[in-house]
């Protein structure tokens, strides 16, 4: 549970950081305000699918102990990889942007491979949670509608 709750802290941090950087960066570049530039996608993803994401997901730890199946490991370090890979090329293309560059088919497929991380994350996910129901209705502990 630390895990989670260190790893959404952080990601708050830095999703908060990365609205500061983008609100400055584009400033110090002259760039043209209310054009876009994926810097402020960096800012929402970092701070929903990390901070918020991983605060449910503590939640959901906290009553269904989700940790204790070995998919919640894998759900953990790929999700986390996930977000850190999408975040991290949506700031690089971000950067090319208001410095006028092109982005390159490179920063797309390394996206595209943060985006499958994190969707076979959520996946692991989802079966941790079930197998945690099952394994709860049949102590008899929380009911859940079928």
């Amino acid at each position: 549970m630390r895990r989670l709750f260190y790893s959404s802290f952080a990601y708050m941090v830095i999703g908060v950081l990365s609205g500061l950087f983008y609100r400055e960066f584009t400033k110090l570049n002259d760039f043209p305000e209310g054009q876009f530039t994926q810097l402020g996608l960096a800012h929402t993803h970092l701070l929903t699918l990390g901070f918020l994401v991983l605060l449910i997901v503590l939640a959901l730890e906290k009553l269904f102990t989700l940790s204790s199946s070995k998919l919640f490991g894998w759900f953990f370090w790929l999700y986390n990889a996930g977000v850190i890979l999408t975040s991290a090329m949506l700031i690089w293309h971000g950067i090319l942007t208001v410095l006028g560059e092109e982005s390159t088919k490179m920063i797309a497929g390394i996206a595209g491979t943060g985006h499958i991380l994190l969707t076979t994350a959520m996946v692991l996910l989802f079966l941790a949670l079930g197998r945690a129901i099952t394994r709860d209705r049949a102590r008899g502990g929380i009911a859940v509608e079928s």
